[in-house]
């Protein structure tokens, strides 16, 4: 790139550049990584980056890492923030619906409350049913033992409310399962939350590799039954579809764009 000299349009198009990248990137991105990537001298690169600072897009971290600035977090807190992730996932949602025939869910957190905010529902008569209005809790459904298997969601310290036959009552015993979920890479529910009710979910990741939503299958136990690796396997595919869009085309690692 061509250095001093350069135009107005020529160092606005760096700045958005620099944003572009911070704010796509996985995790803090060290001035290094930007200046390689971009392949402008230092002096430029640290001036554009004082001066996106000043415009609070880009924030430096004490590490000296660079990741997105206070206005990118006021526009999502001014707006809602799972519209974005609802397009992005009613996609991967039909297949999945299409896959397996059943009822797909996409839950997200809202403090300590889990809250669905899309589904496709079953093509079977059996099993429909609109989960949008309804307040689960956490430990007896496979959506919210996603967010305690994989941290997004704190163990409970006391005895849990047992609302069917096999419902997980306990921190210890919800620990266990949280641990298994992690291990095989989806949590799964069965009588939990209502006799003859199964479900299957995994994790949704977000830009900085958190999870900001878990997508699940429901459906009548005698259905799902000897279908829940096959289950779990579509639903990680799908989620990492998801995942995939909502990092966008460029993702800047340690050796540059990828």
């Amino acid at each position: 790139m061509a250095e001093p000299g350069s135009s107005g349009t020529q160092s606005l198009d760096r700045a958005v550049q620099l944003t572009s990248m911070v704010v796509q990137a996985d995790s803090p991105v060290s001035f290094a990584d930007l200046q390689e990537a971009t392949g402008l001298a230092k002096s430029t690169t640290s001036r554009l980056l004082a001066a996106l600072e000043r415009g609070d897009l880009v924030e430096r971290q004490p590490n000296g890492g660079y990741v997105a600035g206070s206005l990118f977090w006021l526009y999502a807190a001014r707006h809602d923030p799972w519209d974005h992730l609802v397009r992005v996932a009613r996609p991967a949602m039909e297949r999945i619906g299409r896959d397996t025939q059943e009822s797909v869910h996409l839950s997200v957190l809202r403090g300590n409350r889990v809250v669905q905010v899309a589904q496709v529902d079953s093509h079977y008569l059996l099993g429909t049913r609109d989960w949008t209005q309804v307040d689960v809790p956490a430990h007896a459904s496979s959506l919210g033992k996603v967010f305690v298997a994989w941290g997004a969601l704190a163990l409970p310290e006391q005895r849990l409310e047992r609302l069917a036959t096999h419902t997980l009552v306990t921190p210890a015993a919800l620990a266990r399962d949280g641990a298994a979920a992690r291990r095989r890479g989806f949590a799964v529910t069965v009588d939990e939350l209502e006799e003859g009710l199964t479900g299957v979910a995994v994790p949704v990741r977000g830009v900085r590799d958190d999870v900001i939503a878990a997508l699940g299958i429901s459906g009548p136990t005698s259905r799902l039954d000897g279908r829940i690796d096959e289950l779990g396997r579509n639903l990680i595919s799908r989620a990492s579809e998801i995942a995939a869009v909502l990092h966008g085309p460029t993702r800047l690692t340690k050796e540059g764009v990828a």
